[in-house]
This record gives structure tokens, C-alpha cells and sequence, in this order.
């Protein structure tokens, strides 16, 4: 597949490596020589300095035969006239966009984005994306991860493992007798920075991160399991009133009406329109690192701070700070993937990471066959997929331990005329099911085939 990707920052960067990694034909623009240098010193792609909107730069990358069209520039009205000219002038195929100001993505104005107007086939909103996943670590106390699938019959559950965790040092073989009705299957362990696809003689150890699948309807036992039986939050302090820390509180007001949110903003004007815009959250306009600020808003007795500022080291010592004065739960925003591995010993006990949640929502868009949606699961590790199983596919028509899955490849979940099934030997997946399942990254373009109508079916 031939794709060019508008825009060498973080979340294109993570697309090119991801395509490129899987053989696909990559062109990269960017307006900025440090980051085309960076690019090409690391990834295997082509890199063009120029302006990504400009028909002569576009068609130097090979807008002419490309089959899709990635803008994900640092400016939304970039973005957008790319796609315009990609697909006026090159008639490229499928054309994805990420659009930052809420003002274009008013209700109001859903025709802009429409073949007669301006033709973006999907359209990536990250602040309101990683709002959702906020929300849904909310609603999941305990969980470090949470990825609801297979139209929410299953989801993705991960948490971090300590010296009460009632699992550790269990071998994975004998989760199916110590919970015979539980349909849970471990899918990824990482380990000191290191991601392991699990066997059933591996154990998790203390200070592991451990990523199950599990049917939705049983995550309050299998989080019981794991020893993580908290309490949803109630009160919420959110640090950051930016579109993220809004668009969460909105989410919250709407969803859980007896929530208690207070939020900190340092920026008076901004704190002025959130508190306008906002019903029921009470705004303070001061420095989330002022202990009289913390002390005015209660982290004390907040169940969970939420740090989203546009700054990674606040958003770290604030977290910091509101756990040392006894709130009992911190969520961090992380751009800086370097943080990553600290988070834990630190005392973080969630990491929100805008770029991993904005890649897998293009990657949903890039894969191809019958697959329906794709999350990357810790930067790089490998991909949670949800595909449905065709006709063709070695998968279907027979016993699962007769079935060869390729090296890295573990299926979570069978979702069968509704019902979630965990997958054992003698499971038989039928054409039609959906299915959902880990790949590791050198395995994906072999899931990708696994789920591909051949030819010579027609």
C-alpha cells in the first residue's frame, strides 16, 4: 500500500514507523528540516521538506497512484486543504485528517466534511478521544487500561500487578481451573519495560503490567481477581482545563450526575469559559502546583486527580503532589514516551498517552480485510484486533488446537450471536463471529491475510 503522511511529529512519526515496519510504501512530508532528518535517520521512508497542502509538494510524494492520504500537521487548516487537493487534483482513495478545533466539529456543521464540500473520509479528534479513555479508566477503578470491544461484549482489561495481588506467581495454565466460569484469557505481560506475549508457563510477577480480555459482563470479578475491587470515583479533581480536561468534565456531568468536579485552570480567561460552559463543576483559576490552590480544591479527599495540562512535568509533579497530600488515585497525561517506565515506581498509577490512543484510531482505518476496529497496545508491543472471521479464513470450521495461529498471535475472544466465548481447544469458530485477538508487531500483516476475502473465493 502506498501512503503518504502529512506531518513528521510525534503521531506521524508512530504511522510512518508502523507502515514502514510492515513493507508498505511510505512518503513523509513535513515543513521542518529537524524532524525530515530525524525521519529518515530512523525509518525507512521517503521525505519531502515542503508544505503538505501544496499540489507541486504532493504530487513530488506520488499523490498520483497513492491509496491513502494521512494529515496529522500541527495545523488543522493544513490538514484539511491536503485532503481537499488530494482529493481534487489526485483522486486518492481514502483520506484521514486529524481536526483539533472543536469549532469545525459542531454538530451544526457535520455537511462540511461530505464528498460536495470537503472530501476527509475520517476525521481524528484527539482531545475528544482521549477524554472518552479517561472516562472509561474512570468507570473501571483498578484498571490501568480499558478498551471496550465486539460492540462492548468483551473488552480489554489491563492493571498493574503489586504484592497483594492474589494472581503472582501463578502459572497462567491454572487460571482455568482456579475460575472455571470466569472467560478471561491473558494476552500481554510487560515487564520492566519489556512486552512478553504469555504462555501458559509463564506467571505474573510483582510489578508486571498484565493485559486480559475479558467477557464485559465479568470484569468486576475478574478485576476481584486480580485483588482490585476500588470504589468508582466520585470525587474528581482534574488538573488542566484545556479541550481535554473540558470535554472529560462534560463526560462526567453527563454520565455520572452525582460526581463531585473540580477543576484548576491558569489561565483566568480559559477558566472563565469553562466555568460558563460547564453546569455543575466548580472552576478555580490558579497554578496546579500551588499548594494553597491544592488545598483550596481538596486533593486531600479526592478518590482521583486527573493531570491533562499541555505540560508533561506538571502534569507529573502535580499527580505527585495531590497523591502526597491523600488523594488516592492519579491519572497523568504523558506525551514523552522517555516518562514512561518511571510512572510506576513513582506512584502514578495511570498513564494517559495521547499519541498510542490517536495511532490506533488510524491504524483502525489503515488495516485491511474484514477488521473493524485495532488499539496498539504500549508503544509497539503489538495490536488488539477485532475482525470478522470469513469463510476463507484457517480459522473457521474446526477445533482451535487444530488451528496453526502464526508466532505472536493470541485469540482473546469469540463473539458468537452475541455471546462472548473464551476461546479453549475445542472451540470452533464460525464464519460470521467476531473475533478478537493479540497480535504481536511482527505478526500483524499475517493477521491482516488471516482476515482478507482471497480471490479464488469468487
Amino acid at each position: 500500500m502506498k501512503v503518504i503522511v502529512c506531518g513528521a511529529g510525534q503521531v506521524g512519526f508512530n504511522i510512518a514507523h508502523y507502515l514502514a515496519s510492515e513493507n508498505n510504501d511510505v512518503t513523509v512530508i513535513d515543513q521542518r528540516p529537524e524532524l525530515i532528518r530525524k525521519i529518515t535517520d530512523t525509518v525507512d521512508v521517503q521525505a519531502i521538506l515542503g508544505h503538505a497542502s501544496h499540489p507541486s509538494v504532493l504530487e513530488q510524494a506520488g499523490a498520483g497512484d497513492a491509496d491513502m492520504l494521512i494529515a496529522v500537521t500541527q495545523f488543522d487548516e493544513v490538514n484539511m486543504v491536503a485532503c481537499q487537493v488530494a482529493h481534487s487534483l489526485f483522486n486518492v482513495p481514502t483520506k484521514i485528517a486529524r481536526v483539533r478545533a472543536q469549532s469545525y466539529l459542531q454538530p451544526m456543521w457535520s455537511n462540511l466534511f461530505t464528498r460536495d464540500h470537503m472530501p476527509i473520509d475520517v476525521i481524528i479528534s484527539p482531545e475528544i478521544e482521549v477524554a472518552r479513555a479517561i472516562t472509561r479508566r474512570l468507570q473501571v477503578p483498578g484498571a490501568i487500561d480499558v478498551i471496550p470491544m465486539a460492540g462492548d461484549k468483551v473488552q480489554l482489561i489491563g492493571v498493574r500487578c503489586d504484592e497483594d495481588t492474589p494472581l503472582i506467581n501463578t502459572p497462567l495454565r491454572q487460571l482455568t481451573v482456579l475460575f472455571p466460569d470466569l472467560n478471561i484469557v491473558i494476552i500481554g505481560i510487560v515487564r520492566d519495560g519489556r512486552s512478553i506475549v504469555p504462555t501458559a508457563e509463564d506467571q505474573m510477577l510483582e510489578g508486571d503490567e498484565v493485559y486480559f480480555v475479558v467477557d464485559t459482563q465479568q470484569v468486576d470479578r475478574a478485576l476481584s481477581a486480580f485483588g482490585r475491587e476500588d470504589c468508582a470515583a466520585r470525587r474528581i479533581v482534574i488538573f488542566g482545563g484545556g479541550n481535554i480536561g473540558l470535554f472529560l468534565a462534560q463526560q462526567i456531568e453527563e454520565a455520572h450526575p452525582g460526581a463531585s468536579v473540580k477543576i484548576i485552570e491558569i489561565n483566568k480567561e480559559r477558566a472563565e469559559y469553562v466555568a460558563k460552559t460547564l453546569h455543575r463543576t466548580v472552576v478555580l483559576n490558579g497554578d496546579v502546583l500551588d499548594t494553597e490552590i491544592l488545598n483550596e480544591a481538596n486533593v486531600a479527599n479526592a478518590e482521583t486527580v486527573v493531570s491533562v495540562t499541555n505540560d508533561d512535568e506538571t502534569n507529573i509533579l502535580a499527580a505527585l503532589l495531590a497523591k502526597r497530600y491523600g488523594a488516592k488515585r492519579a491519572m497523568t497525561l504523558i506525551n514523552k514516551t522517555t516518562y514512561n517506565a518511571l510512572m510506576g515506581p513513582l506512584g502514578i498509577d495511570v498513564v494517559i498517552s495521547p499519541r498510542t490512543i490517536t495511532v490506533s484510531n488510524i491504524l483502525q482505518h489503515v488495516r485491511r480485510g474484514r477488521i473493524h476496529a485495532v488499539h496498539s497496545l504500549h508503544e509497539g508491543f503489538g495490536e488488539l484486533i477485532e475482525a470478522d472471521a470469513l469463510e476463507t479464513s484457517s480459522l473457521v470450521g474446526k477445533p482451535l488446537r487444530e488451528v496453526k495461529l502464526p508466532n505472536g498471535v493470541l485469540l482473546g475472544a469469540v463473539v458468537h450471536n452475541g455471546t462472548m466465548i473464551s476461546p479453549r481447544g475445542n472451540t470452533v469458530v464460525q464464519a460470521g463471529d467476531r473475533v478478537v485477538l493479540f497480535a504481536a508487531a511482527e505478526a500483524v500483516k499475517k493477521v491482516e491475510k488471516m482476515f482478507s476475502v482471497r480471490l479464488e473465493y469468487f
